[in-house]
């Protein structure tokens, strides 16, 4: 039977009222399972940074739950919320967030040490070696290529040895050649260590690395499919969805997705 690792039942996120009142997410239920590579995918406004969000414990839903490990985030408070994300869930982000001042090994044991926790050395040589740059460990963010400081913002996310790590266009910054080796290392932390992770694309190419691919419009999934993924595969089923006419159009007013 198949772990799901992160699960969404019916959730909702709406922000303001009246005629700027926004339905961001609108009723999204599905799970991302154990050792599993998902891409969200969508237009501008679809919904899936919220969802990313919700489903990451950094914004709460208007309505559903969010079910991580095992844990309901709607019956945890802010400070067991902050922990969780802290313990349990890894980030990636399209900035690469390293703090200058620091090395690449600094970086990595960073959120550990915001949790008082001292990592051992061995711990932190090891998510480094696992992205590729245990010869760099002593090495500031300036030293370091755009997709080397990504990968030190991977290791970073594992550090802790999360159930899920999350990365919201996290080759948006990087030329090719880097966005190459993210989207392999991300692929390499599936198969090789059975991790689950989310990340969410504007880029077809991006997407042909996970397992399976969420479209969203609207602040709906309107299109889910898995095997023999590539790049064209991709881009042409998001130009089937995109020619057929939106029966829920969000009003453009409100946060982009």
């Amino acid at each position: 039977m198949t772990t799901q690792t992160v699960t969404l039942t019916g959730l909702r996120a709406v922000y303001g009222t009246g005629t700027r009142r926004v339905t961001a997410l609108d009723g999204v239920t599905t799970g991302f399972a154990s050792g599993t590579f998902t891409a969200v995918m969508g237009p501008s406004g679809s919904g899936k940074s919220t969802l990313l969000h919700c489903a990451a414990g950094l914004d709460r839903p208007t309505e559903g739950t969010v079910t991580i490990d095992g844990t309901r985030l709607d019956d945890l408070g802010e400070d067991e919320l902050t922990r969780l994300r802290r313990d349990r869930i890894g980030f990636v982000f399209q900035a690469f967030n390293l703090v200058s001042t620091l090395t690449a090994a600094q970086n990595v044991e960073l959120p550990l040490r915001l949790a008082d926790r001292r990592p051992p050395a061995r711990d932190v040589a090891a998510a480094l070696d696992a992205v590729g740059l245990a010869d760099r460990a002593e090495h500031r963010p300036s030293e370091l290529s755009g997709g080397e400081q990504q990968r030190v913002a991977v290791a970073r996310a594992l550090i802790t040895r999360p159930a899920v790590v999350f990365a919201d266009e996290p080759t948006g910054a990087l030329d090719s050649a880097a966005s190459r080796q993210v989207l392999r290392l991300l692929r390499a932390l599936v198969d090789d260590h059975g991790q689950t992770v989310v990340l969410v694309t504007h880029d077809p190419a991006a997407a042909a690395y996970a397992d399976r691919v969420l479209l969203l419009a609207d602040g709906r999934v309107v299109d889910e499919f898995d095997g023999g993924i590539t790049a064209a595969v991709v881009a042409a089923r998001i130009a089937e969805r995109e020619a057929v006419p939106s029966q829920h159009a969000v009003t453009p007013a409100g946060p982009s997705c």
